[in-house]
């Protein structure tokens, strides 16, 4: 079974470590990978990140992530 295509893309710091985090359109994880990696900036060329991770809609998605983290995250919705 095919996986949906990732709709979101979170960077966002984890433990010390910009991470970027792929999400589907209904907020389920889709992949982790480093932010600083060459895919990150092909992915978000000529998009705006909305500079926050706090709307409830987050609230599952990255449970694990501090407040302040949350507030910190780039989030970057993609075209699919």
């Amino acid at each position: 079974m095919l996986r949906p295509p990732a709709r979101y893309l979170v960077i966002i710091d984890a433990d010390g470590a910009r991470t970027a985090l792929l999400f589907t359109d209904q907020f389920q994880d889709a992949g982790e990978f480093d932010a600083s990696s060459e895919e990150v900036a092909v992915m978000v060329r000529g998009l705006r990140p909305a500079l926050t991770a706090t709307a409830s809609e987050w609230d599952r998605a990255l449970a694990g992530s501090s407040r302040l983290d949350r507030q910190a995250a780039e989030v970057y919705t993609l075209d699919v």
